[in-house]
């Protein structure tokens, strides 16, 4: 399992349940990495999509509330969500956000798609900060790019010690 995220210098990824950074290129990066593929969020993240299910992938939602969501797998814990993956590819799955759902499964992935905004902004909505712990790894980064005033790069990590779903 993989997650895929654009943060800032603090970690931050969102204000007020919206993203607070507006990058075309990380939207593009973003569909190009997790299009034919499997993607787990949370369901406010769910809701939040301009078009749900996100076409073109297996959606999978967790939640702890009963509600279903149409076009998509409802798993309510890890132990649901890990009997659910073991028909997937586990390199084919992607975590989306929000923010409770990249910080509960952040151990369980190997690698780390982030687009490392250059910036700092007003959030409220934060991540583990993974470059602070031993067992991630940089091992890809992109020159530095710029759109709408904001520098950023799309970088890469592994997880050298992965627990198991």
């Amino acid at each position: 399992m993989n997650f895929i995220v654009a943060a800032d210098n603090n970690y931050a990824i969102g204000k007020n349940g919206t993203l607070i950074y507006n990058l075309p290129s990380d939207l593009k990066y973003f569909k190009e990495q997790t299009l034919n593929k499997v993607v787990v969020m949370g369901s406010k993240t769910y809701l939040s999509l301009p078009k749900h299910p996100l076409p073109k992938r297996t959606n999978i939602v967790m939640t702890r509330s009963n509600n279903t969501f149409e076009g998509a797998i409802t798993v309510h814990s890890t132990d649901e969500l890990g009997k659910v993956l073991k028909q997937f590819n586990t390199d084919d799955v992607f975590v989306i956000g929000g923010a409770n759902i990249y910080n509960l499964l952040m151990a369980f992935c190997k690698k780390a798609f982030i687009t490392r905004i250059y910036a700092t902004k007003a959030a409220d909505t934060f991540i583990n900060n993974i470059e602070q712990m031993p067992n991630w790894k940089l091992v890809s980064k992109s020159p530095v790019q710029e759109e709408n005033g904001l520098k950023f790069s799309f970088c890469i990590f592994e997880n050298n010690n992965v627990e198991k779903l």
